[in-house]
């Protein structure tokens, strides 16, 4: 399976912030435990490249991507710890082009016609939308479905599990995004079975169980 299949399959990308990167393996195999086994570590602080690279290394079975990406150094720096996708809050035609040359899934936030042309003139099928609850949700992306087919959306930012199930039937997207099933809090004072809970929640609630 590769990494956007993998990614629509998990259902939630996990918008990860881990402060300290011995957090980021027991986080890792929490969310694994709550069936999501995929996430997006954040380049919000400085531990991120170390917990990339930690769960790239014990948890082979965590598709682990860096996420807040904002130039081609930070890129360059996820992919050599070991991220296989790249997440970034714009569009930024410098990561993009280098992702694509180097096989690294990547998914630009585009909110804008202009922005979403810019990400399929480069061969994108999918975008980040952020933050979607300022960008008009849903419905926005609805009517951006229509001339860009084919194009489908990873919202991120107002997205929670009382909302989720109504994001994920939409046909235009892909996976939904949010740190709702990983507090920075309770990653920070070791919540690992709450973190295990939350996860498990947000995908029932996405299949309406």
């Amino acid at each position: 399976m590769d990494v956007l299949s993998r990614l629509a399959n998990s259902i939630v990308v996990p918008v990860v912030v881990i402060d300290d990167a011995k957090d980021a393996v027991p986080t890792a195999k929490a969310m694994a435990a709550g069936g999501i086994d995929v996430m997006e570590i954040t380049f919000r602080t400085a531990a991120a490249p170390d917990a990339i690279k930690a769960v790239s290394e014990n948890c082979p079975d965590v598709l682990v991507g860096a996420g807040t990406i904002l130039n081609l150094e930070q890129c360059k720096l996820a992919v050599s710890m070991g991220a296989k996708f790249i997440v970034s809050p714009g569009f930024d035609a410098q990561v993009v082009g280098w992702c694509i040359e180097n096989g690294i899934a990547v998914t630009p936030g585009c909110v804008t016609p202009t922005e979403i042309t810019a990400a399929v003139n480069m061969g994108l099928k999918v975008v980040k939308f952020f933050p979607a609850n300022v960008y008009g949700g849903l419905n926005a992306m609805k009517n951006l479905s229509a001339p860009f087919v084919g194009v489908k959306f990873l919202p991120t930012g107002g997205v929670n599990a009382g909302n989720i199930k109504e994001y994920v039937d939409a046909p235009f997207i892909h996976a939904v995004g949010g740190s709702w099933v990983c507090p920075k809090a309770d990653i920070a004072a070791g919540n690992f079975e709450k973190i295990t809970a939350l996860c498990a929640e947000a995908r029932k609630a996405a299949k309406g169980e």
